[in-house]
């Protein structure tokens, strides 16, 4: 009878946690603040406190724990930021509003957007084989809710193809922000940043914005209309 291997021992016991969760969690940091390529086994080792031949043990090499770490990387996210339940008869408009402050929460939510957010942004831009399991896992499940919320807003009356269309145009405004928060920052006043770029805010508007585009709503009322009068006001220049 062939025993099984004994798993070797971590360099320090500074925690209580089990070896390969602190290798997961020090190598979602390094693969998401150095990349793939950059980031060294030994580094993550260090910052695990375990040994070089624990990732062999656990993982078997580099790739495959970079694959498990991108799971990782969604499975604690989705944990820190769980997908909202509604009570039955929840009006669909409140669940469109509802999913989409639940997305930017988990892209947004932080002060500093945490590590899991980096590493799967990582991927997406630049996908990996890693890249299929994140959307079999996770994407694909959480935009088919956004699928069926905007089916039931529309009644049925629109086709798939019209409906994901949609749904990628709420997930792509949703994305921006985080992609790009960095030229939003520079083309918006920080003042305005501050007051409507939260989360909340960014949720009632793009949330808005969508069912105004489906017709089941209005603009939303930030700012007041210019009055007939002045809009008709000569502007002094023949």
């Amino acid at each position: 009878m062939v025993s099984s291997p004994t798993p070797p021992p971590a360099a320090d016991t500074r925690d209580a946690d089990e070896p390969r969760t602190r290798i997961l969690s020090a190598a979602g940091q390094e693969f998401a603040e150095k990349g793939y390529e950059a980031a060294t086994i030994r580094d993550i080792c260090t910052a695990a406190g375990v040994n070089l031949a624990a990732v062999n043990y656990y993982f078997g090499d580099k790739r495959r724990l970079y694959n498990e770490s991108v799971k990782h990387a969604h499975q604690e996210r989705v944990r820190q930021v769980p997908r909202p339940e509604w009570p039955p008869g929840t009006l669909p408009e409140q669940k469109l509003r509802d999913f989409v402050a639940n997305m930017l929460e988990r892209m947004l939510g932080f002060d500093q957007p945490p590590w899991q957010v980096r590493l799967m942004l990582r991927e997406i831009l630049h996908p990996t084989d890693a890249c299929r399991d994140l959307v079999e896992d996770y994407i694909r499940p959480h935009f088919a809710v956004l699928v069926s919320i905007l089916d039931e807003l529309t009644g049925g009356e629109r086709t798939q193809a019209e409906l994901r269309r949609i749904g990628l145009s709420v997930v792509g405004q949703c994305f921006l922000y985080r992609a790009a928060g960095d030229v939003v920052s520079m083309l918006i006043p920080a003042s305005e940043v501050a007051r409507l770029h939260t989360p909340e805010q960014l949720a009632d508007h793009i949330s808005s914005f969508c069912l105004m585009a489906l017709g089941r709503g209005q603009p939303p009322r930030e700012h007041k209309p210019r009055s007939s009068a002045r809009r008709m006001a000569p502007t002094g220049r023949s």
